[in-house]
């Protein structure tokens, strides 16, 4: 991939950025006006609110409610999801994979063979049972390649983590890198071996920066919180606290 290529490329993930991504996490934040839709722990929800802002109210304990899901894992699962389909899209060596258990497929500009790769999103981000479920999934790759009389090799059967530096990895992926053999392609690696270029990983991540400054849900998130604040549950539960 030449320079002129990668300049498209970064452009492309810009505005899937702005087009994927932004809208769904601004929908995403007007759903949560609905108690019914949340689950709310009445014991930690005013301990968190006091924790939070200090204060003991309905508005404080919309937003312990709000503000966790709005920054924690259904934004990060949507991008992770999201991003896996932007590689296999927009990235002309990778695609979708037809394999069951295998996200993408790719040729690697590193050493240029083609890998079969289970993309994860950070470093922390699979279980125990997880290590055993990729292990059984890259055994079918090289079990079908024999029948067919393709050489997949335990190389070739790889895990591409979208971010993070190596010796970051949890203990799973250690697992399934040592007692396995399977590489581990992290962060600025992994982004190498899709691109060919070394400092891509980093230009991607100062490309999405700049469309995250095109963000701005602060009005969406103040009349989520002012609408829950007003929700008869809420106030119950700021009341009962109170006593």
């Amino acid at each position: 991939m030449n320079a002129k290529e990668q300049e498209a490329l970064l452009l492309k993930a810009q505005t899937w950025f702005r087009e994927t991504i932004l809208p769904k996490h601004l929908v995403n934040t007007a759903k949560l006006t609905n108690v019914k839709n949340l689950d709310i722990n009445p014991f930690l929800a005013p301990y968190l609110a006091v924790f939070m802002t200090g204060e003991l109210s309905p508005e404080s304990i919309a937003k312990a409610i709000t503000y966790p899901r709005v920054m924690g894992s259904s934004i990060t699962t949507s991008f992770g999801q999201n991003m896996q389909k932007f590689i296999s899209d927009v990235l002309g060596n990778a695609f979708g994979s037809t394999t069951q258990g295998i996200d993408i497929e790719f040729e690697d500009c590193i050493d240029g063979r083609k890998k079969y790769c289970q993309v994860k999103l950070g470093p922390n981000t699979i279980n125990k049972d997880d290590v055993t479920t990729i292990h059984n999934h890259f055994k079918a790759v090289r079990n079908l390649g024999r029948t067919n009389n393709i050489a997949v090799r335990q190389d070739d059967m790889v895990i591409g983590i979208l971010y993070g530096i190596p010796n970051q990895e949890s203990n799973h992926y250690k697992t399934l890198n040592v007692e396995h053999s399977y590489p581990l392609f992290i962060g600025q690696n992994f982004w190498h071996r899709l691109t060919g270029a070394e400092d891509f990983y980093q230009r991607l991540i100062d490309a999405i920066s700049k469309v995250a400054l095109e963000a701005n849900g602060k009005q969406t998130l103040d009349q989520v919180v002012a609408t829950l604040a007003k929700d008869e549950q809420i106030i119950k539960l700021s009341k009962k606290a109170k006593k």
